[in-house]
């Protein structure tokens, strides 16, 4: 069984096509299972469509249990897992993980980790490499191809070195992958009311810190303006990177539930531990958090915090826990004061 993270973008779902399809050539039962869908933008990933939803029946549950071994890829803890969170949890299968995620949580039985890999779909590739190298055909190849490409940002981020291309080079060309083909499916199919939408989203763009920070918002109102939905505002955080200037960009999100931040940096500034104060994590350069409350609350939390993280990364910027617990107390006190 193999099974990734909330939400599954690129990475997370051509890691899971990737081994799932690598390991059935080596003569397992595979079968692949998520909280939620693949999105409209990877669904033209060849097999997507044998990727389960997990509806908490019985029979799923019966089959995470009875599997000899479950795989966790893109993701390290529970809670990124949903609904297939205490199912996984509570199977008696051994519990693998693959991942470049910092921090894993203490439940895995074996790990793959590393966190300096440009992606999970670079671990992917190195397991199937060291095992059966001329197994990756024009399927398998375009899962990890997408998987790189899409957490690497078109291999421009700082994880991406002589090994990353390489690797990507052999995944081509065993493959005959075309990257113009897979780049067009996913960035280049934007829908007209989600082009509608990056507009008003552009219009909210803000900087702050001389400049030196960015950020933009998408609120529910501005989707139903725009006859959008949340799928359309994949990669809106990378423009407001790509503002002269800006070295942090935060994208905020406006949930039913909540806020979702998207964190980006450039080489040389770092974005996981202004993650990690408002609650979430993720790498120097690409993190995520979900803040409880309305907008302008997460946007001012942030806000608050993020000059701390504007320096080098060889600064200390580590946040205390007092620093956050005192944080966390004046804005629940905002709250109670409306």
């Amino acid at each position: 069984m193999i099974i990734t993270h909330l939400k599954p973008d690129g990475d997370a779902i051509g890691s899971q096509l990737a081994l799932g399809l690598f390991l059935e050539k080596q003569g397992k039962r595979v079968a692949m299972m998520n909280t939620d869908d693949v999105s409209p933008n990877l669904q033209w990933l060849p097999q997507s469509d044998r990727v389960t939803i997990f509806d908490g029946s019985m029979v799923q549950r019966e089959a995470i249990s009875g599997a000899d071994c479950i795989v966790i890829v893109d993701t390290n803890s529970q809670n990124r897992l949903g609904g297939l969170g205490d199912a996984v949890l509570n199977s008696p299968a051994v519990k693998l993980l693959v991942d470049h995620h910092p921090g894993p949580e203490k439940w895995f039985d074996a790990k793959y980790v590393r966190e300096s890999a440009s992606s999970t779909g670079e671990l992917v590739y190195e397991i199937i490499s060291a095992i059966d190298p001329d197994s990756i055909d024009s399927e398998i190849a375009t899962a990890l191809y997408t998987a790189i490409m899409t957490d690497t940002g078109s291999f421009r981020y700082s994880h991406v070195n002589a090994t990353v291309h390489r690797a990507v080079a052999d995944i081509i060309e065993r493959g005959g992958v075309k990257p113009e083909s897979v780049h067009d499916a996913i960035f280049d199919s934007r829908s007209l009311s989600g082009l509608r939408l990056l507009g008003r989203a552009l219009d909210s763009i803000r900087l702050t810190e001389d400049g030196r920070l960015g950020y933009l918002v998408v609120t529910q109102q501005m989707l139903r303006d725009a006859g959008a939905d949340r799928d359309d505002t994949e990669g809106f955080v990378n423009y407001i990177l790509s503002i002269e200037n800006v070295c942090v960009a935060l994208f905020f999100f406006e949930t039913d539930s909540g806020v979702k931040i998207s964190l980006r940096s450039k080489a040389g500034y770092r974005v996981d531990q202004l993650a990690r104060a408002i609650g979430g994590g993720g790498h120097q350069n690409a993190s995520g958090a979900f803040v409880d409350g309305d907008l302008q609350d997460a946007v001012e939390q942030a806000l608050a915090l993020a000059p701390k993280y504007l320096g080098p990364t060889d600064e200390s910027t580590e946040v205390s826990d007092e620093e956050v617990a005192l944080l966390s107390s004046l804005m629940e006190e905002k709250q109670r004061n409306k």
